[in-house]
């Protein structure tokens, strides 16, 4: 029997119970930002990864809501050009997961524990964040959402990313390079969770609404960007964190409302 997702899903959708603060990582030599719980001691964390032309400004949402659950999040705002290096991106990315892991954060009453580090991201920086990812003795777990080609690939890089692994993408397409994202799951050599997420695609889980509007995109998709945040709660706060009340969201089979998980043979003729 599958496991089914809904009820911890509607929770953790929703903003968790930590009050967060927000720092600049500047002072550690790596322009972005730093969202973290108030106060803690061996804390999860995860550095994330932006999408193409996409700056951390554009994740406010998401990235406090990580950090309302208890994750530590820190996103490099480097690469945001017109003809990004995404190797450039992987390395701000691990340089990231190297800060997490030696500061105090917040007012001093936040400290990570090393062995609690994974990366994140959307789109292009999902790409980035499994280019980062291999073979990293840092990193514990990924979560790569609505990834989007890059170059070199992370269709390979994947087959030497050997932690657990997060990998959502959707039935709907988007504009342009949006990727595979069953392939990207297909290819993963270690523990990987694939899901289709319904009402969302690549270019709408950022938070720019202005943008979208001005080029015809429509409304932002919320319901698809919550629901896409709980997913991604509930996996990191089981393979980083360690609660267990949340493993089904690593499991390969789980089952949500819109939410639909493909594994072994249906995954491999959707990765074609």
């Amino acid at each position: 029997m599958s496991a089914n997702l809904k009820k911890h899903l509607a929770q953790l959708s929703k903003r968790g119970p930590h009050r967060v603060l927000v720092g600049d990582l500047a002072y550690a030599g790596i322009d972005g930002t730093v969202y973290t719980p108030a106060e803690g001691n061996g804390l999860p964390a995860v550095a994330f990864g932006h999408d193409w032309m996409k700056s951390p400004k554009k994740y406010h949402a998401t990235l406090r809501h990580l950090a309302s659950w208890g994750i530590v999040v820190a996103a490099p705002n480097t690469e945001t050009g017109i003809n990004p290096d995404h190797m450039g991106l992987a390395a701000d990315l691990e340089s990231t997961l190297q800060i997490l892991g030696g500061v105090r954060l917040g007012h001093g009453n936040a400290t990570v524990n090393p062995g609690r580090m994974g990366l994140a991201g959307h789109g292009m920086g999902a790409g980035a964040a499994v280019l980062a990812a291999t073979n990293n003795e840092r990193c514990s777990a990924v979560a790569a959402i609505l990834p989007a080609e890059v170059s070199p690939s992370s269709y390979a890089a994947a087959q030497n990313v050997h932690v657990p692994g997060l990998v959502l993408g959707s039935g709907t397409g988007g504009l342009f390079g949006s990727g595979n994202p069953a392939k990207l799951a297909h290819n993963w050599a270690g523990e990987v969770a694939y899901r289709e997420v319904s009402g969302i695609n690549q270019q709408s889980f950022s938070e720019d609404t202005l943008f979208k509007l001005a080029v015809g995109m429509g409304w932002p998709q919320m319901a698809g960007q919550e629901r896409i945040r709980g997913l991604v709660t509930g996996y990191l706060l089981y393979t980083l964190a360690g609660e267990k009340k949340y493993s089904d969201f690593a499991e390969q089979d789980a089952t949500a409302p819109k939410v639909e998980s493909f594994f072994g043979d249906e995954l491999a003729k959707r990765a074609d």
